[in-house]
């Protein structure tokens, strides 16, 4: 019994440590590949290497590199929450696993309905993914979603799904709807199709870096504000920083925490009804009942 427990111990260290190790790697990345630099410098995600490619060369980033780092926490964060559970014994952490699962499954329930609510697994991962990769700022390295590119992929592949639910009602039922409500409608519709990724990426990539830039921004105006206030004292009180000290951290509140926790909301709430409202469950009942009075008269030929 008592291996077992110590075996236990060490497998919940062993995952907090996983948890833990991928931040430090990426705060480790960006102390070591950060070049010193003076005044206010905002710019994209460090390019640490290229890979040829037949087609392109395809450049490895700092955002790829901490989407990475974020998504190997969340597998450690989700071994630990179940490490351990059992049928008849409740934890604090295996109710803490179950709270997190009820309250998705009620999100899905309530803006998909019963039907989708195999989408719970997909949209706990969205949000504490959108998450966590916007709080990487807090750690003082590139946040993923600060990148186009990264927010972009994710809304290439909700848009794949929105048009997979879309198809469920039949090929003529979805090209249907680019002439409706009148036909002359055709190319605002086309264009409105594709013009759902391209919102999704942008408005979660601009309200993410928009936070980060204003940050930086207000942190060196308070730098200014603080040495015109005391810059014209003697010795080391010139130097005192008083203006950054708690005023960025409130500030961050909102543009680093709240901010990016609200994104990943948004997000979500758009994938869950983007999806279920493509999905026609009426086209979709209709094009079975098709194909069931086909398969029906198939099988009347066959044996008659």
């Amino acid at each position: 019994m008592k291996n077992n427990s110590l075996r236990f111990r060490i497998g919940d260290i062993a995952l907090i440590v996983m948890m833990i190790l991928p931040l430090v790697v990426a705060m480790t990345i960006k102390i070591l590949t950060t070049p010193a630099s003076e005044g206010i410098n905002v710019t994209g995600a460090m390019v640490y290497f290229t890979l040829p490619m037949p087609i392109q060369s395809m450049p490895i980033t700092e955002a790829q590199v901490n989407s990475l780092l974020v998504m190997i926490s969340i597998a450690a964060l989700c071994l630990y929450l179940t490490h351990g559970i059992r049928a008849g014994v409740e934890t604090k952490r295996q109710m803490l696993a179950e709270w997190i699962v009820e309250k998705v499954s009620g999100l899905v329930r309530e803006n998909m309905g019963e039907g989708f609510i195999g989408f719970s697994a997909f949209i706990a991962s969205i949000l504490i993914l959108s998450a966590l990769s916007s709080l990487m700022s807090l750690l003082g390295v590139y946040a993923p979603t600060s990148d186009l590119n990264v927010v972009a992929g994710w809304a290439i592949l909700v848009f794949a799904l929105i048009t997979y639910y879309k198809l469920k009602g039949g090929l003529g039922y979805y090209l249907k709807g680019f002439l409706e409500p009148v036909p002359f409608l055709l190319p605002f519709n086309i264009i409105g199709e594709f013009a759902t990724p391209v919102s999704m990426a942008f408005r979660h990539y601009g309200n993410v870096l928009s936070g980060s830039v204003i940050a930086v921004l207000l942190s060196y105006a308070l730098a200014a504000l603080s040495s015109f206030v005391l810059g014209w004292m003697p010795g080391f009180i010139a130097e005192i920083p008083l203006f950054r000290v708690g005023i960025p951290a409130v500030l961050s509140l909102y543009f680093d925490i709240f901010s990016g926790c609200m994104q990943a909301y948004i997000f979500a709430m758009l994938t869950m009804l983007n999806v279920s409202g493509g999905f026609s469950q009426e086209a979709y009942e209709k094009r079975q009942q098709k194909k069931l009075a086909r398969r029906q008269a198939k099988e009347k030929i066959i044996n008659n």
